[in-house]
C-alpha cells in the first residue's frame, strides 16, 4: 500500500488493502492462557459470568432490527491448532438474557428448526404464539422477573425469524463474483470464508455485533508448516470482507477488530511457538480508525510492548468510543455496584482515531 505497512507475506490479501488497516502492535493483555484470556478479551475480566463486549454493545446501542439477532456468532475450525472456544465468551453475563450472543449454525441451516413443525398452519402457530405471550404477561405483572419479558421477546423473535432467515440464507442473491472474492465455493460449508461472507450478509441487515471465532492458531509444534496453512484459510475472506464493505459503502461505519486473544513467543518452543502476553498484534478497519497506519511497537526482539502500549481495557475502550458510547458511562448495577466493560481502567487511543 501507500502506507507501507510491513505485513508477513503469509497475508497476500490483507496487504493489499493495507492502506484501509490500523495495525497495533503495542498489544498487552493479563492471561495466559486460552480460557481467561478469551474471557479477558471478550469481557473486560477473567471471572466467569460477566458480559461480553458484543452483549454491552447491544445493551448501549440497542438494535436495528427487529427480524434477526442483535448478536450473532459464528464458528470454524481449521486443519490445526484447534484450541477451544466456549459459548461462555458470548453470554450476557449479570445483563438481562435479551443481550446474549445467538450462535448461528455455520454449515448448512444457520438455526435448527427454523419452520414450522408438519400440520401447524400460520393460524394455528399464532393463536398458540398469542397465548403463551398472554400468560408470560400475566406471570410477569405477577412476579416482575426481566427474564419472563425476554421470553417474550425471544418467541416473537422466533415468530419473525421464520420469514428472515430463508431470505437471509439465500445465497442466489450473490453474484458469482462476490463468492469468488471471499474464496466461497460452498456457501453454508462452514469455512471461514462463508461466515465472512454471512457476516457482511448480517451487517446489511442490520445486526449490530457479529463475532466470527476460526480455530486454527495454537502451534505450539510444526509452525513453518501450520501457520501457512491456517493463514490461508483466512486471508483472502478477510481481505475480502474489507473490500466488500468499503464498496458497498459500508466500511465508514462498520467497526472490524482482527485478532487473538494474545500472541506468540518470538523465542521458539521447539519447532512451535508458546502462549505470550506482553506483545502482539491486532489490526482494526473502518468504524472511524485511521487507515494505513500502525501504532506502538515492541523492543527489537519483539518481545515487549514498550511505545504505545494498549491495554485490553484500552481496546474495549477505544471500539466503545467508535461507536458513540463513553465507556466510563456504559454500567449496569449488580450486587451493590456499578460493572462496566472496562471494569476500573481503560483509556482511549486517541491517535488511531480518524
Amino acid at each position: 500500500g501507500e502506507s507501507g505497512i510491513e505485513i508477513r507475506d503469509l497475508f497476500p490479501h490483507l496487504a493489499t488493502v493495507a492502506d484501509e488497516l490500523c495495525v497495533i502492535r503495542s498489544m498487552q493483555t493479563e492471561q495466559i492462557n486460552h480460557d481467561t484470556a478469551h474471557a479477558f478479551m471478550n469481557t473486560g475480566s477473567i471471572i466467569k459470568g460477566r458480559p461480553s463486549m458484543g452483549s454491552w454493545l447491544l445493551y448501549g446501542l440497542g438494535a436495528e432490527t427487529e427480524d434477526l439477532p442483535g448478536f450473532v456468532v459464528l464458528t470454524s475450525s481449521g486443519s490445526n491448532g484447534q484450541q477451544p472456544v466456549s459459548a461462555r465468551q458470548w453470554s450476557a453475563g449479570f445483563l438481562p438474557s435479551r443481550f446474549q450472543g445467538i450462535q448461528f449454525q455455520s454449515r448448512g441451516d444457520a438455526v435448527h428448526y427454523v419452520g414450522r413443525p408438519a400440520g401447524v398452519d400460520e393460524a394455528a402457530q399464532n393463536a398458540t404464539v398469542a397465548e403463551i405471550n398472554r400468560l408470560n404477561a400475566m406471570a410477569l405483572q405477577e412476579r416482575g422477573d426481566p427474564e419472563i419479558e425476554t421470553r417474550m421477546r425471544q418467541v416473537d423473535m422466533a415468530l419473525r425469524m421464520q420469514a428472515s432467515v430463508p431470505e437471509l440464507m439465500d445465497w442466489s442473491s450473490e453474484p458469482e463474483e462476490i463468492r469468488a472474492l471471499y474464496g466461497v465455493t460452498n456457501p453454508g460449508d462452514g469455512s471461514f470464508a462463508s461466515n465472512c461472507l454471512m457476516a457482511r450478509r448480517l451487517a446489511e441487515r442490520g445486526v449490530r455485533f457479529i463475532q466470527l471465532y476460526h480455530r486454527a492458531w495454537d502451534h505450539h509444534g510444526g509452525i513453518s508448516t501450520h501457520m501457512p496453512q491456517s493463514a490461508q484459510e483466512v486471508d483472502r475472506a478477510s481481505a475480502a470482507l474489507i473490500q466488500d464493505l468499503k464498496q458497498r459503502g459500508m466500511l465508514d461505519d462498520t467497526l472490524i477488530l482482527w485478532g487473538g486473544e494474545f500472541g506468540r513467543t518470538p523465542m521458539g518452543q521447539g519447532d512451535g511457538r508458546d502462549h505470550h502476553i506482553l506483545g502482539f498484534s491486532v489490526f482494526l478497519a473502518g468504524g472511524g480508525v485511521k487507515g494505513g497506519m500502525s501504532w506502538g511497537a515492541t523492543d527489537e526482539l519483539g518481545y515487549r510492548a514498550v511505545e504505545d502500549v494498549v491495554h485490553v481495557n484500552d481496546l474495549h475502550a477505544t471500539m466503545l468510543h467508535l461507536c458513540g458510547i463513553d465507556h466510563r458511562r456504559l454500567t449496569y448495577r449488580h450486587q451493590g455496584r456499578d460493572f462496566r466493560l472496562t471494569d476500573v481502567a481503560g483509556e482511549v487511543v486517541r491517535g488511531i482515531l480518524a
